[in-house]
């Protein structure tokens, strides 16, 4: 897959997408260097540090690793709101709608990490996970403080997410929305084409974006570009959008394109269902 690697505690590289695992480098792949130093700011290396600055404190940690197994998640959950555990990290699934009474610090670390999301949307997901993090602190009879770390504290979506503004914050979005044509302001269709070559996929999107024809007034072709993780599992990924404030406009796009598939599958046999197409209007993830 064409992603980073993540380090873990067993000296292991892994692949959150596919699974992959290989040992930890020793010796730098690109000049043969021993000098490797890694940057550790997982959960795990969180836990750590925790236990080291508090070794009287019981932490518990949630993540993709620890709830693997058959009802760990709810297990978690359960002993840290029955008090069984003072500290709890971990990813945002910590903060998704849990009521802990109990709870009056909330800490958020690089809180501005997922504004650098390849995602029209990343100021509000920012937004949106601060303001659910922030609301699991003092749920109970005592007041609660949240304590956001960012590298940005003077973004809109960090200043209106510490302030618990959303009128404030939507005032701003929308406006950028509407100046780049993105939703709700319009519409997009998001094209994602998969194949197990890379030439193929490449002309096979080329061909896909010529099918966008002319398009009207207002409407915007953009790519053939590879996706934002350009292969997964030896698929090699591309992508097309088409944007429009008419949803008619999309419709028709989408249409010419299936109906030139369908074509090329029924002339090219097994050959021509090795390649994947996907459509998506208004995607709630990038691709």
């Amino acid at each position: 897959c064409d992603v980073s690697l993540s380090e873990h505690r067993n000296g292991t590289l892994v692949c959150h997408y596919c699974g992959y695992t290989r040992p930890a480098v020793q010796i730098c792949p690109e000049c043969g260097s021993r000098y490797i130093l890694g940057f550790r700011a997982g959960t795990e290396q969180i836990e750590e540090q925790l236990h080291r600055m508090y070794p009287d404190k019981k932490v518990l940690r949630m993540d993709a690793d620890t709830t693997r197994k058959k009802e760990s998640y709810e297990q978690i959950l359960a002993s840290f709101a029955a008090g069984e555990a003072d500290v709890l990290v971990g990813t945002q699934m910590i903060v998704k709608g849990h009521d802990f009474p109990a709870v009056t610090l909330m800490g958020i670390l690089a809180a501005d990490m997922s504004l650098s999301a390849s995602d029209y949307r990343a100021s509000e997901r920012t937004f949106q996970l601060l303001t659910q993090a922030a609301g699991r602190a003092g749920r109970g009879s005592r007041p609660g403080e949240v304590v956001i770390q960012t590298y940005q504290p003077e973004h809109y979506s960090i200043v209106h997410a510490a302030a618990q503004d959303y009128d404030g914050f939507y005032e701003e979005e929308i406006l950028y929305r509407k100046l780049l044509s993105y939703p709700p302001a319009a519409h997009i269709l998001a094209v994602q084409i998969g194949a197990a070559q890379e030439e193929a996929g490449a002309a096979l999107a080329k061909r896909l974006s010529l099918l966008a024809g002319d398009l009207p007034e207002g409407s915007f072709l953009i790519g053939p570009a590879p996706a934002s993780i350009g292969k997964i599992s030896d698929v090699y990924r591309f992508v097309i959008y088409v944007k429009s404030p008419d949803y008619d406009v999309l419709i028709r796009v989408k249409d010419r394109m299936e109906s030139w598939l369908k074509g090329q599958e029924d002339r090219d046999g097994r050959e021509g269902r090795s390649r994947t197409v996907q459509f998506d209007f208004d995607p709630m993830n990038p691709f």
